[in-house]
C-alpha cells in the first residue's frame, strides 16, 4: 500500500475567477515544491487545460488527474475526475454543447486562458464558463461513468453552489460514495482523509453535524481539497489516500471505493 497526499479540486487561468499565474506548470511546480503526489486540475466546466497539465507532472512525476468542475442545471457544482485525458476531453465536448452560451466580460470576471505545452496562452474561451450546462444533477453519474471517470459533489457544505444549499437535500436514489467537504481540516471517520498532528473540534464537529445532518453521507468518503484559484492556495501534504498501485486508476478507485 502506498500513502499519497493529495489536492483534487485545482482551477487553473482558464477559470475566469482563476488568477494568470494558474497555469499548468506553475502548478505542477507548485504541488512539487509542496510535496504532493497526487493533484487534479477541475476547471469550471473545462478540460481544456489538462492536456499541458499532466505534461509537466509527468516531468515532476507527480500524478495528475484530468478533471472538470461541472455546474448542473440547478448550479449544483459537482468533481468529475477521469482515469484518461481521452475521456475527460471527449466529456469537455459533451458539456461545452450544453453550455448556456453567454459571451464572457473580462473587466468583470476576468480571461479564461488557454495555455499550451510550452505554459503560454495559446488563446482565450470566448463563452463564460462558471455558467451551469444543461445537465440535471441526476443524470451526472452515469454520464461521468460513460466517460471513464467518477463524480464527486464539490463543497458539498457550502451555502452557494452545493447540493445541499441549492437543492435542499440528497436525493434519494443518489449513486455517489464520496463527497468533498469545504470545512478546513475536516477529518474523514472512514479514514480518507487526515491531518497530521493537529486535529480541531471545531472541524470534528462540523463533519460529525454534516453526516449527522445527511444519513446519506454515512456510508460516503469525505475528503477536502484546496479550491485553489492561487497558486498559495494549493494545499501543503496533509490529506492523504492509501492506494494499491501509483496511478490514476488506482486513485479513482480508492476514492469511491465504499
Amino acid at each position: 500500500m502506498y500513502k499519497v497526499s493529495y489536492d483534487l479540486h485545482i482551477h487553473s487561468c482558464l477559470s475566469p475567477c482563476g488568477d494568470e499565474d494558474m497555469t499548468p506548470g506553475n502548478i505542477v511546480g507548485m504541488a512539487a515544491i509542496k510535496e504532493l503526489n497526487v493533484i487534479a486540475l477541475t476547471d469550471h466546466n473545462s478540460s481544456r487545460n489538462c492536456s499541458p497539465f499532466l505534461k509537466h507532472a509527468e516531468c515532476f512525476g507527480i500524478i495528475a488527474i484530468p478533471g472538470m468542475e461541472l455546474c448542473t442545471r440547478e448550479e449544483v457544482h459537482v468533481l468529475c475526475l477521469f482515469e484518461e485525458l481521452q475521456g475527460a476531453l471527449e466529456f469537455d465536448s459533451f458539456v461545452y454543447e450544453k453550455l448556456y452560451k453567454v459571451r464572457n466580460k473580462e473587466e468583470i470576471f476576468g480571461r479564461q486562458l488557454l495555455i499550451n505545452d510550452r505554459d503560454e496562452v495559446s488563446g482565450k474561451e470566448e463563452y463564460l464558463l462558471v455558467n451551469a450546462a444543461d445537465i440535471g444533477f441526476d443524470e451526472v453519474y452515469e454520464l461521468v461513468k460513460t466517460y471513464g471517470g467518477i463524480m464527486i459533489p464539490a463543497h458539498i457544505d457550502k451555502s452557494s453552489n452545493s447540493l445541499l444549499s441549492n437543492l435542499g437535500f440528497i436525493p434519494p436514489d443518489s449513486r455517489f460514495t464520496c463527497a468533498e467537504a469545504a470545512c478546513r481540516e475536516a477529518v474523514s471517520t472512514s479514514g480518507i482523509c487526515s491531518v497530521g498532528a493537529a486535529v480541531f473540534s471545531k472541524e470534528e464537529k462540523a463533519l460529525a453535524d454534516l453526516r449527522r445532518n445527511n444519513p446519506y453521507l454515512q456510508n460516503c468518503r469525505i475528503i477536502n481539497n484546496s479550491d485553489a484559484h492561487y497558486l498559495e492556495h494549493i494545499h501543503e501534504p496533509v490529506h492523504f489516500l492509501q492506494i494499491e498501485e501509483m496511478n490514476r486508476k488506482e486513485i479513482l478507485k480508492a476514492l469511491v471505493k465504499p
